[in-house]
């Protein structure tokens, strides 16, 4: 059992918070416990680490996913901790304060350096044995790509290009920007020629200009076994295009499960109800039972109760990308007749009174609505 604390309790938000309300409780948590605002505080230091662990997980999708099915274990490889738990790191308390006006104090921090690109979303449909199981699929989504006449540049083959006149080649401009701690320079992309650090008077006539297109990207994918509605599979790098030399975004692709005829999920449970009749539920019987792999022979035994579980062992789902499989739960459910001939309800009443039941089942061969409906008149 992990003696860490829940990551929403630290970052005190809860479930289901928005990415938009998780980073500002984020921030004002890491401002509070930032070590350069606590000097020498080994608690303050702890509380810190333990924030920034918290936030490297619940801001990735993927890794929030893992965590709220499975909890502490299920990010314990990819969970971070101390001051790295922030995408990388943090240089000192001004670097929120940065993220917060984006600037920093008066050091000209630097927001114009390679750019990862967007993530994709791909939402697929499986099946319900699909996803117990794992399955190929084809997936396809638009994506950016450099221009294939223009190779990215912008500018249509052939003619001219110059030095942009505002940021002299840098792609770069510095700017003062005032915020309530005071004046701080700030490095941010060149708004003439977008970074490029020089300008054309013919833009391509592809891309008209970006330098950049969208394509179809068609995919086969491995869906491991065991994956439920809301499983996020991440396929590195082969999301939007970077900016400034910056990697691809990711694909993000989101599973949906279809309901089963009969199948109930639960985690890596599953649960079957099984109808009997109430002559197998008192003398006993052995019926067959589906289970995802095929059908077994199930035994019933004499005087089963309407509700009775019963557990097949690793008849379940698999865990995903680990070991064993969940159980098949059978819950037994007694059919009670609704429609009885003449010889039925004589042999009925004939067990009710070898059992030693006294009610009067005729009432001189009224039905029992016919003998509800005299008590009321």
């Amino acid at each position: 059992m992990s003696d860490k604390r829940d990551y929403y309790d630290v970052l005190g938000v809860e479930r289901g918070v928005s990415d938009q309300d998780l980073k500002k409780a984020y921030r004002k948590k890491a401002m509070k416990y930032h070590p350069d605002r606590n000097s020498d505080d080994k608690e303050a230091e702890a509380k810190f680490k333990e924030v920034n662990e918290a936030y490297e997980v619940l801001s990735d999708s993927e890794k929030r996913n893992l965590y709220d099915q499975f909890g502490h274990a299920g990010v314990n490889q990819n969970a971070g901790g101390g001051q790295g738990g922030f995408g990388g790191g943090f240089g000192g308390f001004e670097d929120i304060f940065s993220d917060f006006f984006g600037g920093g104090f008066g050091g000209g921090r630097r927001s114009n350096g390679p750019k990862k690109g967007a993530d994709v979303r791909v939402d697929i449909n499986l099946s319900f044995e699909d996803a117990a199981f794992g399955v190929k699929k084809d997936i396809e989504f638009l994506r950016t790509e450099d221009c294939h006449t223009c190779h990215g540049d912008g500018a249509e083959p052939g003619t001219s290009t110059s030095t942009c006149s505002q940021c002299h080649g840098s792609g770069k401009v510095r700017y003062a920007q005032r915020s309530l701690f005071g004046e701080s320079i700030v490095e941010g992309e060149c708004d003439k020629c977008h970074g490029k650090g020089k300008t054309f008077d013919t833009p391509c006539h592809t891309c008209k200009g970006h330098g950049k297109v969208r394509k179809k990207k068609k995919m086969s994918i491995d869906i491991p076994a065991g994956v439920d509605t809301g499983s996020v599979l991440s396929l590195r790098g082969e999301g939007q295009l970077g900016s400034k030399g910056g990697p691809r975004g990711d694909v993000k692709v989101v599973i949906r499960v279809k309901d089963h005829a009969f199948f109930v999920r639960d985690g890596n449970h599953i649960l079957y109800e099984l109808h009997i009749s109430f002559a197998q539920a008192a003398l006993g019987a052995e019926v067959v039972v589906p289970t995802l792999e095929g059908k077994v022979k199930f035994k019933v035994d004499p005087g089963t109760q309407s509700g009775k579980m019963a557990r097949l062992k690793g008849k379940g789902i698999p865990v995903v990308n680990g070991y064993g499989k969940g159980d098949q739960y059978v819950k037994i459910i007694v059919d009670t007749p609704t429609k009885l001939n003449d010889e039925q309800k004589t042999k009925l009443m004939e067990f009710a009174q070898a059992m030693g039941e006294k009610s009067d089942f005729t009432s001189k061969g009224k039905g029992f609505f016919n003998k509800v409906k005299d008590a009321l008149s």
